[in-house]
């Protein structure tokens, strides 16, 4: 889809002063990222995947993946849509053209699950993705450094 373009997640990390998770995305074939702001649960389930943890009883983005595997059902792609009045909209795309509304965080946990494509909107990447400049990738590579330390219980309250 050309309104679309291709992100791939970056990782979780927990903004300070704040203490709100971040999961931030970057354009496959751009310069931009994405942060979009997220719930502990969501960063757990995230950080989890990203890192091949398999917890003793199935979160609820693993749960709902089983469903889809049981019924046949593959999720074809996440589209990350919106932003609108702070708050961060997406969809989970499925076959014959069904679509079903999320979070994006519950999108993007299920589809790392699932191994779907995560595209973002265009319009959105221009109104909220921030564009990293050369002289600031040092800072990406300690985001990544500072992802491979991280443990995903560091998540939970």
């Amino acid at each position: 889809m050309t309104d679309y373009c291709l992100v791939e997640v970056i990782g979780v990390r927990v903004e300070m002063p704040s203490n709100q998770p971040i999961v931030l995305l970057k354009e496959i074939d751009g310069v931009r990222y994405l942060p979009i702001w997220l719930g502990s649960a969501e960063a757990t389930a995230i950080a989890f995947v990203q890192q091949q943890v398999k917890p003793p009883r199935p979160l609820t983005h693993d749960l709902f993946k089983t469903v889809l595997d049981d019924f046949d059902i593959a999720l074809e792609s996440v589209y990350i849509t919106k932003l609108e009045d702070g708050i961060f909209y997406a969809q989970l795309n499925f076959g014959d053209s069904k679509t079903i509304s999320a979070r994006p965080s519950d999108a993007i946990a299920l589809a790392l699950r699932s191994n779907s494509p995560i595209m973002a909107s265009l319009t959105l990447m221009d109104e909220a993705g921030i564009e990293i400049p050369d002289q600031a990738e040092d800072e990406v590579e300690r985001f990544k450094e500072f992802l491979d330390q991280i443990n995903p219980e560091d998540f939970l309250a």
